[in-house]
C-alpha cells in the first residue's frame, strides 16, 4: 500500500470539503488579555483580538495565578517527577483536590491530566467494571465522554439531546436492579444551551441510575461560587459524580472528578489513564487552587462577562447577524457553509485583526458551521463594535441573509 499517498488523498478531500484545520500561531500578551500577537506564515507578526478563547474569563493572565506558578516553580521546580501512586503526588495536588472537593460540595476530588481524560479514564472504569453496565449517553455529548463508554464495552443506550422522557423511555427498558449510568454536560460546547439538570435527576434516581455530570462549560461561570449549573441549581448533591475541567474558565490546565470518597478511591485504583499517567506540574496545581479560591470569593468576572454576551448579541441582533439563542455564555454566529465559514474566518483575521475560529464538521454537524465567539470580562466596548462592524461588513460583500 501507498501510505505516504493514503495520507495525502485524505488531507486533499479536507481541503475540497473545507473543514481542514489550520492552527493559528499565536503568542498571548501577559496582561493584555484578549490580545494576542499573530505569527504569520509568510513571516512577520500583527496584532490580534482573540474572540473563541475558552480561557472565558481571563483567568490565564490573572495576577494572583500566575504568582502562585512562579512561588511554587521557585519551591518545587517544573515537573510532578512521576505518576501519582510513584513520587508524583505533591502537596499542591493534595490542596488542589481538596479545593475542588469543596467547590462541589463533595466528599472527595481526582486529578486528572486533561478534562479528555477524566471524561474517558472516569466513564471507562466506571462502566468497564460495574457488573453488566448499561450507559444512557445524551445525544449531543462530548468525543471525550463517547470514547470513554466505547472503551467500557459496556452497553451503550443513547436518549434525544436533553429530553428526560426519552430518557425514562429508555431507561424502562432496562431492568431496575443493573447497574446503569446516565451521563450528560449541563452546557454544551457548541449550542451553548443548557441541561434541565433536576428533571434528568428524577428520571435517574427513580430508576436507581448513577448521574454523570460534565461541567466542564460551566466551573468557575456559574453558581455564587463558580460550581457549575449544578450549584447554581442547588443540585450539587443530587450527582453522583461531577466532571469539570481546569482549562477554561480556571485558566490553566487538567481535569478532574468530584464524588463520594468511595466513587474516588475505586477510579484512582482501577484507571489506567490515571494509574500510568504523570502528575499534573506542582506550579499547574498551584495556579488552579489560587484561580478557585479567587473565583470562589469574587464573582465580579462572572458579573462582566455575562453583561459582555449581552452586549455582543445585542449588537449581532441590531447588525442582523444570525446567532444561536441560549441562556449561556456561547455565542454561535451561524454560517452553515464550510467553505465560507472559513472564509469569514481568514477574513476577520487578515483584515480586521480579528480571531475567531472557524467550526466545521465532525465537530457539529455538516449544514451548521458556525463561528463560536466567546465574549470574555476583559473584552472592552471598543473590541464589540469593531468585530460587528466587520462581521457586517464581510456579511455585505459575501452576500449572506441577515436575519430578521
Amino acid at each position: 500500500m501507498n501510505y505516504e499517498g493514503f495520507f495525502r488523498s485524505q488531507i486533499d478531500r479536507l481541503h475540497q470539503e473545507g473543514r481542514y484545520r489550520v492552527f493559528a500561531d499565536l503568542e498571548r500578551a501577559a496582561g493584555d488579555y484578549p490580545k494576542a500577537a499573530y505569527h504569520r506564515e509568510q513571516g512577520g507578526k500583527t496584532d490580534v483580538t482573540v474572540w473563541c478563547s475558552n480561557d472565558y474569563l481571563g483567568m490565564g493572565q490573572h495576577p494572583a495565578v500566575i504568582e502562585a506558578m512562579h512561588t511554587a516553580i521557585d519551591r518545587c521546580g517544573a515537573g510532578a517527577g512521576g505518576t501519582r501512586n510513584i513520587a508524583g503526588t505533591n502537596h499542591y495536588h493534595v490542596l488542589l483536590e481538596e479545593a475542588l472537593a469543596d467547590l462541589h460540595d463533595k466528599q472527595a476530588a481526582l486529578l486528572f491530566t486533561s478534562g479528555y481524560v477524566s471524561n474517558w479514564a472516569t466513564l471507562s472504569t466506571l462502566a468497564g467494571h460495574l457488573p453488566d453496565c448499561a450507559v444512557l449517553s445524551d445525544a449531543e455529548n462530548h468525543a471525550s465522554m463517547i470514547e470513554g463508554i466505547r472503551h467500557s464495552r459496556a452497553n451503550k443506550v443513547v436518549f434525544a439531546h436533553n429530553d428526560p422522557e426519552d430518557l425514562h423511555r429508555k431507561l424502562s427498558l432496562i431492568d431496575k436492579g443493573r447497574p446503569k449510568i446516565v451521563a450528560f454536560e449541563s452546557v454544551y460546547s457548541m449550542d451553548g444551551d443548557i441541561a434541565p439538570i433536576a428533571e434528568i435527576c428524577d428520571v435517574a434516581d427513580a430508576h436507581g441510575a448513577l448521574t454523570y455530570l460534565d461541567e466542564v462549560h460551566a466551573v468557575g461561570l456559574y453558581g455564587p461560587r463558580g460550581g457549575g449549573i449544578a450549584e447554581r441549581e442547588g443540585l450539587s448533591r443530587r450527582l453522583s459524580i461531577i466532571e469539570g475541567t481546569l482549562a477554561k474558565a480556571f485558566g490553566v490546565i487538567g481535569g478532574y472528578i468530584a464524588g463520594s470518597s468511595a466513587m474516588c478511591d475505586f477510579v484512582r485504583s482501577y484507571s489506567s489513564g490515571f494509574i500510568f499517567t504523570t502528575a499534573l506540574p506542582p506550579g499547574i496545581a498551584a495556579g488552579a487552587i489560587a484561580s478557585i479560591h479567587h473565583l470562589k470569593n469574587s464573582s465580579a468576572e462572572r458579573e462582566r462577562q455575562q453583561d459582555r454576551v449581552a452586549r455582543v448579541r445585542a449588537r449581532l441582533d441590531a447588525a442582523g447577524i444570525p446567532h444561536m439563542a441560549n441562556p449561556s455564555h456561547i455565542v454561535p454566529v451561524m454560517v452553515c457553509d464550510p467553505v465560507l465559514c472559513k472564509q469569514i474566518s481568514d477574513t476577520l483575521l487578515a483584515r480586521y485583526g480579528i480571531y475567531v475560529q472557524p467550526i466545521n464538521y465532525p465537530t457539529v454537524a455538516k449544514g451548521t458551521e458556525r463561528l463560536r465567539i466567546t465574549p470574555s470580562p476583559l473584552h472592552s466596548e471598543e473590541d464589540i463594535e469593531h468585530l460587528v462592524a466587520s462581521l457586517s461588513a464581510i456579511w455585505s460583500e459575501i452576500g449572506l441573509s441577515r436575519a430578521a
